[in-house]
């Protein structure tokens, strides 16, 4: 159904001008894009979304003379390279013919205006026709320039005669002394007499609330060159939105909105078609409404004796609290940064005394393991004790005279002694 109605639409622009401009006002034509903003506006203040558009201002478009022109140019590259103007035409003068010779053998329709056909039509072709033919169709006012190029080759042979595509232009290779006819035809709207611009020229608004699609979108008004203005609801009665009568004279398309209130957030658009022109644009506004603006006091202020009574403006409410909330982050990222500290302190300490208490015991125990086997190590094999050196020397610490220095037997004495008292602190 789409590709229908679209289909519809081109036939209307090509073939039928008068139908497309009746169905103009209802066309949903997305358009392109050309600005999208994001406002933001305080509640009950008023909104301006500017839509403003130079090629919409119609009445430039009275001297339609001077703003449609057709021209035919020659490009020779032999037997040196030259271009030159073969003539030209617009609607509120004759056709204009550049070389006298050739007056009558070279002209376009009269007709072009009326029925798109600017066709050139050479008679008796000439070996110095050669060379590329362009077309081209100015329209000022709509800043629409289209160009269509023909290279015309001359032949002395019927057999050579031909047309082709060459891959940039189209040749025509024709016959020396024959006739021929470059074709340039252009069966839009914008190039025929007998359109009402007034009738081309559409303006209109959509306003898309928070959550619709953009194809449940609600029309706010339609604005026609004519002067006709189609309003949808009561928005614009009510004056609670407007658009200046003299849109199409100035070219400007802004909407107005008095009052705001939350509910008129949302998306807003502004749509220029131009069929005439052939120009389809969209403006989009984002508009979002805020808290209103603080009122002004109407009471006398009060007088205060010092400044610590004066009340407080938000201005400074604000910043006392940027600065608490500032405050409170730099304690708090103080204490956490001072926990991790600890934290690693005493996992620190910890690990430090665990490993003094260790290495003690573990020294304990090799003492222990030590003592017990210097005991086991003065036990024989028959169950008797011998002495270290070490107890020796305690037990024999008095001096020995000389005289006992060669007698073995005090010597064995002594030892005897020594075993004896050794063996009682045993049993002890």
């Amino acid at each position: 159904m789409h590709l229908d109605m679209t289909a519809l639409h081109i036939l209307a622009v090509l073939f039928l001008p008068g139908a497309w401009a009746q169905s103009s006002g209802i066309s949903s034509r997305p358009g392109v894009v050309v600005d999208a903003r994001n406002i933001t506006l305080p509640a009950g203040s008023q909104a301006v979304l500017p839509c403003r558009s130079a090629r919409m201002v119609w009445t430039q478009d009275r001297l339609k003379d001077r703003q449609r022109v057709v021209h035919w140019d020659l490009v020779r590259n032999s037997p040196e390279y030259s271009v030159e103007r073969v003539l030209d035409m617009s609607p509120g003068a004759r056709q204009r013919v550049y070389n006298g010779f050739n007056k009558g053998r070279i002209a376009i329709p009269d007709s072009g205006f009326n029925d798109g056909n600017f066709s050139l039509i050479i008679k008796n072709v000439l070996a110095t026709d050669k060379g590329v033919y362009t077309c081209n169709l100015h329209h000022h006012y709509c800043e629409i320039h289209q160009s269509i190029q023909i290279q015309l080759n001359v032949t002395k042979s019927a057999k050579k005669e031909k047309r082709y595509w060459d891959g940039d232009k189209t040749v025509f290779v024709v016959l020396l002394g024959s006739s021929v006819v470059l074709p340039c035809v252009n069966r839009h709207a914008l190039w025929r007499d007998g359109v009402q611009e007034d009738q081309q020229q559409v303006a209109h608004w959509d306003f898309q609330p928070p959550g619709v699609r953009p194809d449940k979108a609600d029309r706010l008004v339609d604005l026609y060159a004519s002067g006709e203005q189609r309003e949808y609801g009561p928005l614009f009665s009510q004056r609670k939105m407007s658009v200046a009568e003299d849109a199409f004279t100035l070219g400007d398309f802004s909407l107005y909105i008095s009052n705001l209130m939350p509910y008129d957030k949302g998306l807003y658009s502004c749509h220029l078609h131009h069929h005439y022109c052939g120009m389809h644009e969209r403006r989009i506004f984002r508009l979002t409404v805020g808290p209103p603006r603080p009122s002004n006091p109407t009471m006398e202020p009060d007088v205060f004796q010092n400044d610590e009574d004066k009340p407080k403006t938000a201005e400074v409410l604000s910043d006392e609290h940027n600065q608490r909330v500032q405050n409170v982050f730099i304690q708090g990222y103080f204490v956490q940064h001072l926990g991790y500290f600890l934290a690693t302190f005493l996992l620190l300490a910890f690990i430090v005394v665990a490993v003094i208490v260790l290495t003690r015991r573990q020294k304990k125990r090799e003492m222990e393991y030590e003592l017990g086997r210097s005991i086991r190590g003065h036990v024989t094999s028959g169950g008797e004790m011998t002495l270290d050196c070490s107890e020796l020397k305690i037990c024999n610490q008095d001096p020995l005279n000389s005289e006992y220095k060669n007698n073995l037997l005090k010597e064995r004495d002594m030892a005897k002694d020594c075993n004896k008292d050794f063996d009682e602190k045993m049993w002890k």
